[in-house]
């Protein structure tokens, strides 16, 4: 058994199907019609009226040249040549679609994210969320540091004060004491 093409009447590849080894050539396919319980009453009552079945498609026995993304066989070509005539058989077929159709399939296509992708893309947002909160506790810890810095100075400030104003007021008690002497 090989597989060979199978084609539409109008030569364009449908898909592979399985035959003898000593096949080649081309021959046809039927369509194989709907039955229903009318039409097998139908054929019963008229066996002598018979209808010839519809081709759908050809079996061909030529292979199919790599590289063609829709490959049409040339039916017309195949049927023309004189019988026993050697020929290229890979002549019989071309590509059925054109440029622009061949362009729009081979152009790259946006890729679907994998769930790992996802993952990682959530674990990157998650690290940069870490990040600016590591970074807003830091400038508030610097902030907080400056803010006790400025208390003890305050502190300082008004130690010195209260300092000074013990003394002006040692000061004053002195004089009114050297006054009343």
């Amino acid at each position: 058994m090989k597989a060979v093409p199978k084609v539409n009447t109008d030569g364009l590849y449908i898909e592979d199907t399985l035959v003898d080894d000593a096949f080649s050539g081309v021959v046809p396919f039927y369509a194989d019609p709907p039955e229903t319980e009318t039409d097998i009453e139908a054929a019963v009552d008229e066996e002598e009226e018979e209808t010839e079945p519809e081709i759908a498609g050809y079996i061909v026995g030529v292979p199919v040249p790599q590289g063609l993304y829709l490959p049409q066989f040339d039916l017309a070509a195949w049927e023309a040549r004189e019988e026993g005539e050697q020929t290229d058989p890979s002549g019989y077929w071309s590509e059925g679609l054109s440029a622009e159709e061949i362009e729009e399939l081979t152009k790259p296509q946006p890729q679907e994210p994998t769930a790992t992708d996802l993952l990682g893309e959530e674990l990157t947002a998650m690290k940069l969320q870490n990040i600016q909160q590591q970074a807003l506790v830091g400038s508030m810890g610097e902030q907080l540091v400056q803010s006790k810095l400025e208390g003890i100075q305050q502190q300082q400030t008004i130690g010195a004060l209260g300092a000074e104003l013990a003394a002006t007021k040692l000061e004053v008690i002195k004089l009114k004491g050297a006054d009343q002497a």
